[in-house]
């Protein structure tokens, strides 16, 4: 399986990220911001905004004189609450929405992680989301990262069903429209998978595996949907980190 595109800021800030960790967490007496910056080559807004990202998800922490050094959520690697869980809860109180993160394995559209409440709770699966990756969010995020035979194969096998009025069925439509979707976009579903929700997605892909970030919200609150899908788009690379680790 191919990707048809692929966006690869996310990744590149996780590679950053974990360079600086292993710098951070090498010796006991942590690192400065001016040795980060001498080995790693970033510098300016790139480092400082990298290091917020990091100091905010609790993975570094920093001393009164400025040194930088592991943070918590690093020590906690390899316990029993995975770093991704901690992320979710933080982002799903951010956007104020159900997130959900998706997976394109094996030739199916997979939700590996739901992260939902009682103030945000998850759209009803009322048509398994496997079968319905033409209608949501998450499953436009997914096929439109597949090459046109993967694509192809998979509306072989997933044949575009209309489940709303809005519901695209036209395969050569929805080709399409996958097609011309930018990487760095988010993708949306107004009511498409189903009436009374409405949902974005946006690419979290490493190296082969495809991969996104979504979220739901009550069609009444469709006027937060596009603020609530930057912000997910923004925290795209804490999102990718959290999985790495």
């Amino acid at each position: 399986m191919a990707l048809q595109h692929e966006s690869t800021a996310p990744y590149r800030s996780v590679q950053r990220a974990l360079r600086v960790l292993d710098l951070v967490s090498r010796g006991s007496s942590g690192a400065s911001e001016a040795e980060l910056a001498r080995e790693t080559g970033l510098s300016g807004a790139r480092l400082t905004g990298l290091l917020r990202m990091l100091r905010r998800e609790g993975y570094v922490g920093q001393g009164p004189d400025g040194i930088y050094l592991p943070g918590e959520a690093l020590g906690r690697l390899g316990t029993a609450r995975p770093p991704i869980q901690d992320t979710l809860d933080r982002l799903r109180a951010s956007v104020g929405a159900a997130l959900y993160v998706g997976r394109y394995l094996d030739g199916e559209v997979t939700v590996i992680h739901v992260n939902d409440g009682p103030e945000t709770p998850a759209a009803r699966e009322w048509v398994d989301f496997r079968s319905a990756g033409h209608a949501t969010a998450l499953g436009k995020s997914l096929l439109g990262q597949l090459d046109g035979d993967a694509l192809r194969d998979h509306l072989s096998r997933h044949r575009p069903a209309r489940l709303t009025s809005r519901t695209i069925t036209d395969e050569r439509v929805l080709t399409r429209r996958l097609g011309l979707q930018p990487a760095s976009v988010p993708v949306l579903d107004l009511q498409e998978y189903a009436v009374g929700t409405v949902c974005a997605a946006v690419p979290v892909t490493a190296g082969a595996a495809v991969g996104c970030l979504g979220l739901s919200l009550p069609v009444e609150q469709v006027h937060r949907l596009r603020d609530a899908a930057e912000i997910l788009n923004r925290e795209a690379p804490a999102v990718l980190l959290s999985l790495t680790l």
